[in-house]
């Protein structure tokens, strides 16, 4: 299972239900995908493919949506 947690701008921005503790999201867009740990602070974990300027936008949209991101992991994995 992997919840959508909002869609913008052409991302989608998501979890994996079977995976590690720490906090962090996953984004796809058509010309790839990020890992973006949420704690400590937000950063990528891993990019397969995404340019940076997408990059860029993917980790933009992360920091201004986070306090959404991180409200929709603490429903879903610790309910």
């Amino acid at each position: 299972m992997s919840p959508t947690i909002f869609r913008e701008a052409g991302y989608r921005f998501y979890f994996f239900s079977r995976e590690e503790a720490r906090m962090h999201v996953h984004v796809h867009h058509e010309t790839g995908e990020a890992k973006i740990w949420l704690e400590p602070d937000v950063m990528v974990a891993e990019n397969y493919g995404l340019s940076e300027r997408r990059l860029a936008t993917a980790l933009r949209l992360t920091r201004e949506r986070q306090d959404e991101i991180r409200a929709a992991w603490t429903a879903h994995f610790r309910r």
